[in-house]
């Protein structure tokens, strides 16, 4: 008789599965084999059954599906983050900083911006993403997300309405040419870790021709849609002026919702837009604290809860390093859980059980990916997450979802498996040199910020910050 193998077996306390059941199973043992989860069980059985698997975790150990996060930009602001001040409106910040910073960008750039992008998101539970559609040079981007091991769908910028910054200035044909091209190059398909989206910029940045032909394309290549739409009331008033319609309206009528698209933001949705969602099948993924930094008015307007009722698959996202200003999906779902609670007085929203499920298998179902990861189930990738709780926001542990969303954090983060490989270990991420991606980071970070070269708005400039920097003039 052939004897089994497996090559490793990961003992923790709790093991939050996320399986249909929502089983919590105490003191039992995840094994792994190659790139999937092979059998779940009693640990001394799963050392009898697969002698020779190295053991990891143990006693103090939560074991949880890797998050999801499905709206990070990966490149661009990452190389400066919170350098836009946070108290600008909506435009000025788009227009006036964020444009001009993200064209003073170098090839080199977004490879060292996804890298550390990718290594906070591992660092901190999350294990696959889905990109913004803000790199510029894919190419890099690609490379230097593979290096990390993370999971990924991803998109090089798309738009044709802009004339302004000027490296990112396309013709309708141009935006089409390079959607298909990156389709072609990194096909959705065979399990592969990085692959390519159609992805839009949206909000008001794509003629009805270039929508179309995106369209078009994702039903081509099978791939997924996503966008930006309707964090400020500006999306609202274009398409009015354009169109007679709001925006979901208009897509609706045009063919892009029915490619069931993950949308962005979506704090200004109105009723027939809600409706369009939950008939169409779409996605949508929920920034809050992106929100809250850019002061959308999420909890004055935005319609989230009344989304999750309908059955509408609602996700968690980080956004940008200038409007989260962090890539903690933990972080992120603690909002969750507590922003509509708080604005509508009503506890009963958004319970810690359901923020936690938005995060792991409603990300992977946004992702077209719940058949593979999300949960803890044999069969499935082995995107898997130890939180180490020797920690004090761990203990005393009483009750181990709740924990995961109200006390815990990316902090206590330990060990961290993507398709069976271990990529973060003690903490510290061992795919990549960390010590010198600190350095890099930093070197070109206010390098960026150096071309850019803009006045504040006190009259003085946005140069690289020096030991007698006064924040406070900022």
């Amino acid at each position: 008789m052939m004897q089994e193998t497996a090559d490793l077996i990961i003992r923790a306390w709790h093991i939050v599965t996320m399986n249909p059941a929502r089983d919590i199973l105490l003191d039992q043992a995840v094994a792994v084999r190659g790139r999937r989860i092979c059998a779940i069980g009693a640990p001394d059985d799963l050392r009898r059954r697969f002698p020779g698997a190295r053991e990891i975790g143990g006693q103090r150990f939560v074991l949880a599906p890797g998050m999801v996060n499905t709206h990070i930009h990966v490149t661009g602001e990452t190389l400066f983050k919170s350098f836009i001040p946070d108290h600008l409106g909506f435009e000025e910040h788009v227009f006036e900083w964020l444009g001009p910073l993200l064209a003073a960008r170098r090839p080199g750039d977004d490879r060292l911006a996804a890298r550390l992008t990718a290594v906070e998101m591992l660092r901190s539970g999350t294990t696959c993403f889905l990109e913004a559609g803000s790199s510029q040079f894919l190419d890099e981007t690609v490379d230097a997300l593979l290096e990390t091991g993370i999971r990924g769908r991803v998109g090089g910028w798309i738009w044709d309405v802009p004339d302004e910054p000027a490296p990112y200035r396309q013709t309708t044909d141009q935006a089409i040419a390079r959607l298909q091209d990156q389709l072609e190059r990194y096909p959705d398909r065979d399990g592969g870790l990085i692959a390519a989206w159609a992805i839009l910029v949206g909000h008001t940045t794509g003629t009805e021709h270039l929508w179309r032909a995106a369209t078009a394309l994702a039903m081509e290549h099978a791939a997924g849609f996503a966008f930006h739409m309707s964090p400020d009331a500006i999306d609202i008033r274009d398409f009015d002026r354009r169109y007679g319609r709001r925006p979901l309206e208009r897509l609706a009528d045009i063919g892009v919702m029915d490619q069931r698209p993950v949308v962005t933001h979506l704090v200004h949705a109105s009723d027939s837009e809600i409706d369009i969602l939950a008939q169409s099948g779409a996605h949508v993924s929920h920034c809050p604290t992106s929100a809250m930094r850019c002061g959308y008015g999420v909890t004055q307007i935005g319609r989230f809860p009344e989304m999750a009722d309908r059955r509408i698959n609602v996700t968690i996202g980080t956004d940008a390093a200038n409007s989260a200003n962090h890539a903690d999906l933990m972080r992120a779902a603690h909002a969750v859980a507590g922003l509509f609670k708080d604005a509508r007085r009503d506890p009963s929203i958004f319970p810690a059980a359901q923020v936690f499920e938005m995060a792991t298998l409603g990300g992977a179902r946004a992702l077209r990916l719940d058949d593979e990861i999300g949960s803890i189930e044999v069969g499935k990738y082995a995107d898997l997450v130890l939180h180490d709780t020797d920690r004090p926001e761990w203990r005393p542990l009483l009750d181990v979802v709740n924990q995961l969303i109200w006390s815990a954090d990316g902090r206590g983060v330990h060990t961290v498996l993507v398709d069976g490989r271990i990529v973060v270990e003690n903490g510290r991420c061992v795919t990549v040199d960390e010590d010198a991606l600190w350095r890099e980071a930093q070197q070109a970070g206010e390098a960026l910020v150096a071309r850019f070269g803009k006045p504040m708005r006190d009259g003085t400039r946005a140069l690289p910050p020096s030991p007698n920097h006064d924040w406070r003039r900022t």
